[in-house]
């Protein structure tokens, strides 16, 4: 049943029990990734719980992509981890608070256009790379509590229960769509273990959930500029991975629901959500990409999804923590298992004979640094950083020139490809200096100079050619050419010997 959701959005349609439902399936899962990464960060468990319903609550509501879950991440926690020893929880609130601030003055500045600039390996290795962090993440729950992997009954019992989510997380859709086959997984591998009285790890195992309301608290560290110099550069890095991680996951969510959402707005709301986290006692997050796809793949595709998850989560919290802590933890591997099997991009094992050789290296990088740093961000930028190595390479291979001499004597060199700092040394293989007439042209009318290295290149070029007595003209540069010469006259030294003023004379034909 389809209806109107005037909540933010008067256009946006949708099925109120889809959502609610997804929103409590979404819940459940928050709660033990919640602890375990508060855990990881060395912070109570209620300061994930905490982070995890800001979070969620204010980016479903103001973030710019509808069905997107944020809350308590592990990137964030592995970055606040030593801050957490060092100085205590206090610091970890106040860092989280000015990496808000600085998330939010990326949005307003507009910069979340610049995911634009992540290629599509780069994307491909970090979806692949995550989904091997959750399914390897998952393994942990197949061990006691003294690290060593469980054995006999115990171990049967867990294989058991966590196949038979897996089974009808799978199977249940085939049948009907009527509820979420994750939330159904769940109640239902709840009720067997307690109807049977099963001997197997819940919630409550990994530690007690109960708590209250998000009590406001200005974090207490000294307001000094000392305390800044400390915070600062751990709050750039909580800032840095948590808009990278969100966006990206924006991107991934946009491409499942062929929908478009707004990545400066979501900067802007994951900003307001760190910094209201930090005055709530929460570790601060980002957008979760295991329990979005969760969400969208329950069908949810409004704000309501996610608000209803933040909620339930609270609720939990503070009124059912006693029931929410004997769900079975097999339950919520079996889920997150299927998660990781869906988010790996298994289209991208067919490319490896198709797609050109350079982006198959970013791709496996990628998905290599993402699991052995369990750094999705870091794993991001050498993905960047490599592919954009990776252009240059191939770009600085394919500047050519074009060579003949007209009616006049005069010899052309007609420019094909970008000149810029990775092609200059191919560049200046073309000229023949020694042989060429007195007067010489370089048409750029296919190419166009691009940076510094380009225009100390035209510099030396034309040195060399009048140091042997000849003349040397740019042709057909394009206006924003024109102008980096321009600027650059203070710098270079441009035409000396036949005028004044200029080193290199610039024909405007």
């Amino acid at each position: 049943m389809l209806k109107t959701l005037n909540l933010f959005n008067l256009n946006q349609k949708v099925d109120y029990k889809t959502e609610v439902l997804s929103g409590l399936t979404v819940a459940l899962a928050l709660v033990p990734e919640a602890v375990a990464f508060a855990m990881i960060a060395g912070v109570s468990p209620l300061t994930g719980l905490y982070a995890a319903f800001m979070m969620g609550l204010i980016t479903s509501i103001f973030g710019g992509r509808p069905g997107m879950i944020s809350g308590a991440t592990g990137a964030v926690a592995v970055v606040l981890v030593v801050l957490a020893k060092s100085h205590g929880v206090e610091y970890i609130f106040a860092t989280v608070i000015l990496a808000g601030i600085i998330q939010a003055l990326a949005g307003i500045l507009r910069l979340g256009k610049l995911i634009r600039l992540v290629p599509h390996p780069v994307i491909f290795g970090f979806v692949n790379g995550l989904a091997i962090i959750i399914f390897m993440s998952q393994l942990d729950q197949f061990k006691d509590i003294s690290g060593n992997w469980l054995t006999g009954s115990p171990l049967y019992i867990l294989l058991g229960l966590v196949l038979l989510t897996m089974m009808i997380i799978y199977g249940l859709p085939k049948i009907t769509k009527a509820i979420p086959a994750s939330l159904t997984a769940i109640l239902f591998i709840f009720g067997l273990v307690s109807f049977f009285n099963i001997d197997t790890k819940t919630v409550g195992d990994m530690a007690s959930i109960q708590g209250e309301f998000p009590p406001f608290h200005i974090p207490s560290v000294p307001f000094t500029l000392e305390t800044l110099t400390l915070i600062f550069p751990y709050a750039a890095i909580v800032a840095g991975v948590g808009l990278i991680e969100s966006l990206l996951t924006l991107n991934i969510v946009d491409e499942i629901t062929e929908t478009r959402g707004r990545g400066n707005k979501e900067a802007i709301a994951q900003g307001a959500a760190n910094i209201l986290s930090g005055f709530f006692s929460g570790m601060g997050g980002c957008a979760m990409i295991g329990q979005s796809l969760i969400n969208v793949s329950n069908g949810a595709r409004a704000r309501l999804s996610g608000i209803v998850a933040a909620v339930m989560l609270l609720v939990f919290v503070m009124f059912g923590s006693s029931l929410i802590e004997k769900v079975p933890m097999a339950a919520l591997t079996g889920l997150m298992i299927m998660v990781s099997i869906g988010t790996f991009e298994w289209a991208s094992l067919k490319t490896f004979t198709k797609m050109p050789k350079s982006d198959i290296f970013v791709m496996v990088m990628v998905t290599l640094v993402t699991v052995i740093l369990h750094n999705l961000a870091l794993a991001v930028i050498i993905g960047v950083i490599i592919a954009a190595l990776v252009f240059a390479w191939d770009n600085a291979k394919r500047i050519r020139a074009k060579k003949y001499i007209d009616e006049k004597g005069i010899k052309h060199y007609e420019i094909y490809g970008p000149l810029f700092f990775g092609s200059i040394a191919t560049f200046n293989e073309k000229f023949d200096i020694i042989n060429d007439p007195t007067e010489v042209i370089i048409d750029f009318a296919e190419s166009r100079v691009v940076d510094m290295s380009a225009i100390e290149a035209l510099n030396k070029i034309t040195e060399r050619y009048q140091k042997v007595g000849k003349q040397l003209h740019l042709k057909h540069l394009s206006p924003d050419c024109r102008q980096l010469l321009k600027n650059a006259e203070s710098i270079i030294d441009v035409n000396v010997l036949e005028d004044p003023t200029y080193k290199i004379a610039i024909d405007t034909i």
